[in-house]
């Protein structure tokens, strides 16, 4: 047996409030939609990973979802833009990635990173 898909589930009274973040800011497309459920992703093959951390790195606090982009600065102009705080960052960190911390939403903690 081999899984083939992980999907990440946030419950919401209204999941068309992710289209903004998830769809508009990080061009994710819109995979799926039934009105009580929207699920965002990629055709094009991704990682996927679950991680298990007791802090999420420099001191701060571990992010629920970490998004892998393939330009953390023009993710993070298009954040500010769309009127979404920036929490934490944008960090150089010394594991090799840059990112930054901002809030979904739905109030989820994500981080936002490029590897260096």
């Amino acid at each position: 047996m081999k899984v083939k898909r992980l999907v990440a589930n946030f419950a919401t009274t209204d999941p068309a409030r992710a289209a903004v973040f998830y769809k508009e800011v990080l061009g994710l497309d819109l995979l799926m939609d039934h009105g009580w459920i929207q699920t965002y992703g990629s055709q094009a093959g991704m990682t996927v990973q679950l991680s298990f951390a007791s802090e999420g790195g420099s001191g701060t606090p571990v992010p629920e979802l970490s998004i892998e982009v393939d330009d953390v600065d023009t993710a993070l102009d298009r954040m500010k833009a769309a009127g979404f705080a920036i929490e934490y960052g944008p960090v150089d960190e010394p594991w090799g990635v840059r990112r930054f911390y901002v809030r979904d939403p739905f109030g989820k903690l994500v981080n936002i990173l490029a590897h260096t």
